[in-house]
């Protein structure tokens, strides 16, 4: 049989997932925020100069397509793979964290009915 493990030993692995998530969700919020200002402050005269305006609301976008098939004035690329990324790590953190509070409450709720009963 192993022992549970003590609140101060899970605490530097509960530190280090909150400071990944809180990281990942800042670089998200970041991204996001960069992607909007591209998308409506840098190209806000866009739709005044373009026959073919394209406009994507998740993340922000606003590009103009020419005949050719050419697509300027995009959020560039590795922008948008930092955005999808850095909202895939914050879930995925989050959702580890939730799981970890649950189940220690948990523990902790078994272990105070046997000291109890």
């Amino acid at each position: 049989m192993t022992t549970p493990a003590t609140d101060s030993q899970n605490a530097p692995s509960l530190k280090a997932l909150w400071g990944v998530s809180s990281a990942s969700l800042g670089t998200f919020v970041v991204s996001w925020a960069l992607c909007w200002v591209n998308a409506y402050v840098v190209n806000d005269d866009l739709p005044n100069a373009c026959g073919d305006l394209r406009r994507q609301s998740f993340p922000p976008e606003v590009t103009c397509v020419s005949a050719n098939g050419t697509v300027t004035s995009g959020t560039a690329g590795w922008l948008e793979v930092l955005f999808f990324a850095s909202l895939v790590v914050s879930a995925l953190f989050m959702s580890m964290l939730l799981a970890l509070t649950a189940a220690r409450r948990k523990g902790h709720h078994q272990e105070s009915n046997r000291e109890n009963g």
